[in-house]
């Protein structure tokens, strides 16, 4: 069986022809926030079934695409909607395209998701920062990797850089919005939450929940990059109030709060220009 470093690598060698120098940004786009890749400008795109190993997007919204070109003059390479474990995959096969960015030469990672605010002061359309998170999926992307890719198990004392974070609040506030700072539940999914899970997960210090993240920014720091993550509130969960949701309200309520996450996506990259 092919080792996860092989996969890496012959991953990143069909996409690294495609850059005049290394990139330094890492992008991953969530649900309802692929049309941020029309940002990045003169972009090569590599459909994920061009790219060995790659998992295949089949989520609503996700286009599946690896972007290769540059933003705020800074060369990036970013992914047009992402894999979940709710599609079949395992978290380490999920997560792989955070270690091919990493093994292609960034340095910060930046990765956006949908969720639902569970903390009572969060409405639709508002961004969290993730400052801390819950894994609650039932897996690690790490899981069994000791003994071939890792060398000691991986510290998560400051997982979500504190640096990065209060940068990201000053460009928020710099464009005149609220960005939230706080904890993120991930979860498997595919379903919603009920209404005794949404008051657990409360209960635990979360503040928003969703179905991806946690694998790829574990993943990012035993690769040893910089995360900063971003959640778009896309419903309000309210045990007591607890209204339908479905995958095209969520899409829409991302887009509508686009504007909000290319500012700080835009307001990160520029910080790394040389």
């Amino acid at each position: 069986m092919i080792s996860v470093s092989e996969q890496v690598a012959q991953a990143a060698a069909a996409i690294r022809p495609h850059f005049a120098q290394p990139p330094r940004v890492g992008i991953i786009l969530g649900t309802g926030l692929g049309s941020l890749a029309d940002e990045i400008q003169c972009p090569v795109r590599l459909p994920f079934t061009e790219i060995p190993h790659f998992p295949r997007a089949t989520a609503p919204a996700h286009r599946g695409e690896c972007l290769c070109g540059a933003l705020e003059g800074v060369p990036v390479v970013a992914l047009a909607g992402r894999c979940h474990g709710y599609e079949g995959y395992a978290a380490a096969h999920a997560a792989l395209p955070v270690r091919v960015m990493a093994a292609l030469g960034i340095r910060l990672l930046i990765v956006s998701n949908a969720c639902g605010g569970m903390n009572p002061y969060y409405r639709t359309g508002d961004l969290m920062l993730i400052e801390d998170h819950i894994n609650f999926t039932g897996a690690n992307p790490l899981a069994g990797l000791l003994a071939r890719d890792l060398e000691a198990p991986v510290d998560l004392g400051e997982l979500y850089d504190r640096e990065l974070l209060a940068a990201a609040a000053d460009v928020a506030r710099a464009h005149d919005f609220t960005a939230h700072r706080g904890v993120y539940v991930g979860v498997l999914g595919p379903n919603y939450e009920t209404r005794a899970e949404y008051r657990f997960f409360r209960r635990l210090g979360g503040d928003a929940v969703g179905m991806s993240t946690v694998h790829e920014v574990l993943v990012a720091r035993q690769c040893g990059l910089r995360v900063l993550a971003l959640s778009v509130v896309t419903n309000e969960c309210r045990p007591d109030a607890i209204e339908p949701t479905g995958a095209e309200e969520v899409a829409d309520a991302a887009g509508a709060a686009e504007p909000k996450v290319r500012a700080i996506v835009a307001g990160m990259v520029a910080r790394e220009r040389v």
